[in-house]
């Protein structure tokens, strides 16, 4: 196995500590290594093979005062089915987007929302 180093904000530390404990690994290159299956297996979710793909996008965020989603929905709004809108606790908002079209424009539209760092959560579910 390979031993790497890393520098983390004392805040991602946290959630890693975090990580940690809720899934009962006895350290934290248990978590690092936990935490990468689950990123690559949601990548894997988003990496779809040619053609058209169905399914919902979640997204929260911060205030929508930054318009940044309401561009990017008219953007891909060929794509987009029907959306939901939702203010949450602490000035967050909920995003819903049921989503059918092509699988390059879907991983070109996630790429966006990860690019844009303005998401605290994305979650695609694929119908299947």
């Amino acid at each position: 196995m390979t031993v790497i180093s890393i520098s983390l904000p004392e805040e991602s530390v946290e959630s890693l500590e975090k990580i940690q404990e809720c899934l009962g690994l006895s350290g934290r290159s248990e978590a690092v290594r936990a935490v990468i299956r689950i990123a690559g297996s949601e990548i894997n979710d988003t990496k779809i093979s040619d053609g058209d793909i169905e399914g919902v996008l979640i997204i929260v965020h911060g205030t929508h005062s930054d318009r940044w989603v309401g561009k990017l929905q008219h953007k891909y709004e060929g794509m987009i089915r029907t959306q939901l809108h939702s203010h949450l606790q602490n000035k967050k908002c909920l995003e819903v987007m049921i989503l059918s079209g092509g699988s390059e424009t879907l991983e070109r539209m996630i790429k966006e929302i990860h690019g844009e760092g303005k998401a605290d959560y994305v979650k695609f579910v694929r119908s299947r």
